[in-house]
């Protein structure tokens, strides 16, 4: 993924970055009973009286190849090998979170805004009672859009842990679990039952009808939903916005299965650090190669290299004006992740 340089304007908050950590793998037998069946429907999630709103569309549960094969143009040692995958039946967000969502939960006056310098970030010393507080981000001190637009476009330029505590906060507001997909579910997702380096096909002749990349966006994000879907009803599933997934990055994560065994959904954990996380997708100034459905990116510190306080913000990304979202919410949530939440703090190191 490109980084573009904009001149440091003081666009970030004064707040930090984090541990660098090892996190072991999560996975499960493939015999793990199924979630219990339910009817499962596209709906619109309305939040904080309508003032925002988003639609979600249902992912069936199933196995799929995840990975990419040696001969697929474009493959990276990191996809390989090639491992069979059971996915849970879950629902996705039809398109990436976009401002308006996200402007609700930093200006949401219930909740504290981050912590300052010094301060542990999601968390109050006070007690226990106040160990699973939410916290938002201080206000920037520019348009965090970069004058991309706002109404309808994706957000972008935020950091994982960001995007976490937005899910945690959206969760609290709706009563039901919203959160970042892990890798596996993205994956899953985005290939809506294809093989191929694509969800519409084996080659990107037909990639300017389904995203936007390097080659037609104008280097900036559109707004949401304006190119063909895939075949699940997803939007902007390759390019516009690169998207976070739940998983710290390894890449050697999938050396850690067994190829002809079927594993239940394996999702590698994020402890403290900041640094590196997955990132699909590809976005609107990549190349081809970077939209295919098994395309893996890592987070890394270049992609705050503008931010000049110390710490750096833990919130707000300057060079990586392509990085956003999207949720997913389970219709039976894994027992790992149930109460996630960010370990991120302030002044927690590299």
């Amino acid at each position: 993924m490109k980084r573009f340089l904009f001149p440091s304007v003081g666009f970030l908050l004064g707040i930090g970055i984090l541990l660098w950590g090892v996190a072991a793998p999560v996975s499960r037998p493939a015999t793990s009973p199924p979630a219990a069946s339910a009817p499962m429907k596209a709906y619109v999630e309305s939040i904080v009286g309508g003032k925002a709103s988003f639609e979600m569309v249902p992912i069936p549960g199933g196995t799929f190849k995840m990975g990419s094969p040696a001969n697929e143009r474009g493959h990276a040692a990191d996809e390989a090998p090639q491992h069979e995958v059971k996915i849970q039946p879950f629902w996705m967000g039809k398109t990436e979170m976009t401002w308006e969502a996200f402007d609700l939960y930093a200006y949401d006056k219930d909740i504290p805004m981050g912590a300052g310098k010094g301060s542990t970030v999601g968390t109050v010393q006070a007690g226990p009672a106040d160990a699973d507080a939410i916290t938002r981000p201080t206000s920037p001190y520019s348009d965090p859009t970069f004058g991309y637009g706002r109404k309808g476009h994706p957000i972008i330029s935020i950091s994982h842990h960001a995007a976490m505590e937005f899910c945690r906060w959206l969760s609290a507001k709706t009563g039901k679990t919203y959160r970042l997909p892990t890798e596996a579910e993205w994956e899953y997702a985005c290939r809506a039952g294809t093989t191929t380096a694509f969800s519409f096909g084996p080659t990107p002749r037909s990639l300017s009808e389904y995203a936007w990349f390097e080659a037609n966006s104008d280097y900036m994000p559109h707004a949401v939903g304006l190119k063909k879907p895939n075949p699940w009803g997803l939007y902007d599933i390759h390019g516009n916005v690169a998207e976070w997934c739940l998983d710290l990055y390894d890449k050697d994560f999938y050396k850690k299965f067994k190829p002809l065994i079927p594993v239940l959904e394996p999702v590698l954990i994020p402890e403290a650090q900041h640094y590196p996380h997955v990132v699909r997708g590809g976005s609107w100034d990549d190349d081809p190669v970077a939209l295919r459905c098994a395309a893996r990116e890592a987070s890394n510190i270049d992609w705050n290299q503008q931010d000049p306080q110390r710490p750096q913000s833990i919130w707000w990304l300057t060079d990586a004006l392509n990085v956003g979202f999207r949720v997913v919410r389970p219709l039976e949530e894994m027992d790992d992740l149930k109460g996630l939440r960010s370990k991120v703090t302030l002044n927690g190191g590299m």
